[in-house]
């Protein structure tokens, strides 16, 4: 399956990206435009993170996009933000609101085949990494890795700050995991939240069990820290490249150096 892509590493520590995929899977057609389709990907998240592995972090990516089927939104159907504006685990608008399809909504019978094409084998994936580390580490941190444009008037208010981290209101992690990782964005003075608008989605949810030693955390960065934002966007200037020396890079180094840090330091709770 070579859009799923795994790189093993040794730490306890995985790092997820969900959301990176731009692979429409042969279904362009059906989108009112690929552009479209792939406007709202996690641009150049793996890219980012490329350090991780120096760490001796796990990775696991899938390259389809959340257009296609959404890696991490609950398999149910279930909305993960009651009362908020969101998009479906087979998605039929953008963050926007507008249209993705052209003619038909995928049905039932569409959303259960690609549901086992991709997102059961991507979280078959993930879990067996978990496993595999959890086995050897009294404790393995998950971090959910995750970026979007720094304003959507449809999600949220004005500009999103630059870390936003969910722990689902602290039940995914330790608090001296998410103190960790607060402490360490709070020290760039890019401006963070935790639990704001992005509490973690159905990945941090659902492998997060502080109690049996997998502890989650998700982070939604804002795109300004690392690509330039043009305002409007449009299929002329967007995506933008990945800047050459990232701001938030330095930062996001120390957030997990942090996440190590805490599951080398004692048994799992």
């Amino acid at each position: 399956m070579d859009w799923l892509q795994v790189h093993r590493g040794d730490a306890p520590l995985v790092v997820a990206f969900p959301h990176g995929g731009t692979d429409l899977a042969g279904l362009d057609a059906r989108f009112v435009s690929p552009w479209l389709a792939r406007r709202d990907a996690d641009w150049w998240i793996a890219d980012l993170y490329r350090f991780a592995r120096d760490l001796g972090a796990t990775t696991v990516a899938t390259t389809i996009s959340r257009s296609v089927i959404d890696c991490n939104r609950d398999p149910s159907g279930a909305s993960l933000y009651p009362g908020q504006a969101t998009t479906e685990l087979v998605p039929t608008t953008t963050f926007d609101g507008e249209p993705l399809y052209a003619g038909a909504l995928p049905d039932a019978d569409d959303i259960a085949a690609r549901r086992a094409a991709w997102f059961d084998p991507y979280h078959a994936a993930l879990a067996a990494e978990i496993a595999r580390l959890r086995a050897v580490h009294p404790r393995v941190v998950v971090y959910d890795a995750h970026s979007i444009r720094s304003r959507i008037p449809r999600l949220f208010d004005g500009e999103l700050p630059q870390f936003n981290i969910g722990t689902n209101a602290g039940q995914t992690c330790a608090p001296a995991l998410e103190a960790a990782i607060a402490q360490a964005c709070y020290q760039s003075g890019l401006g963070h939240v935790v639990n704001g608008r992005f509490k973690g989605g159905w990945t941090t949810r659902h492998y997060g069990r502080p109690e049996t030693g997998v502890h989650a955390v998700q982070m939604e960065l804002a795109l300004r820290g690392y690509v330039a934002e043009p305002d409007p966007i449009d299929s002329t200037n967007w995506p933008q490249p990945l800047d050459a020396a990232p701001v938030i890079v330095p930062t996001l180094r120390r957030v997990l150096d942090a996440a190590l840090a805490f599951a080398i330091s004692g048994e799992s709770a």
